[in-house]
């Protein structure tokens, strides 16, 4: 999609402090992080939102996302203290873009609930 920002960050239109890529998925630090650790993974297919992972192809490129996830943290050095991994799905639940992402928040103490 061309006016999403995770897209234009894929293709390279913008840039963005990278931490993990492989062939489906992007991690990179937020640019306003909540915590000392805070990277965003992301599907490099433009897939909305988690509700709109309904075939078998996305549901792998989730278990993808997942792995890259623990692969992210532990280059991060947080996989021994502990990691949350936060996915918005629509506006009430807070997602700002309109493109498939995790949080992965780490580096302090993190409270529960969440908000």
């Amino acid at each position: 999609m061309q006016d999403c920002i995770f897209c234009q960050i894929v293709q390279g239109r913008i840039p963005a402090d990278l931490v993990y890529e492989d062939e489906s998925i992007l991690a990179f630090k937020d640019i306003r992080p909540v915590a000392p650790v805070h990277i965003l993974l992301i599907t490099k297919k433009h897939i909305p939102s988690l509700s709109d992972v309904d075939n078998d192809e996305d549901a792998r490129l989730i278990g993808k996302l997942h792995r890259a996830a623990v692969s992210a943290a532990g280059r991060a050095g947080v996989l021994g203290s502990g990691f949350r991994l936060v996915a918005n799905c629509g506006k009430d639940a807070g997602q700002l873009v309109d493109h498939l992402h995790y949080h992965l928040l780490a580096g302090r103490s993190l409270q529960w609930p969440p908000g």
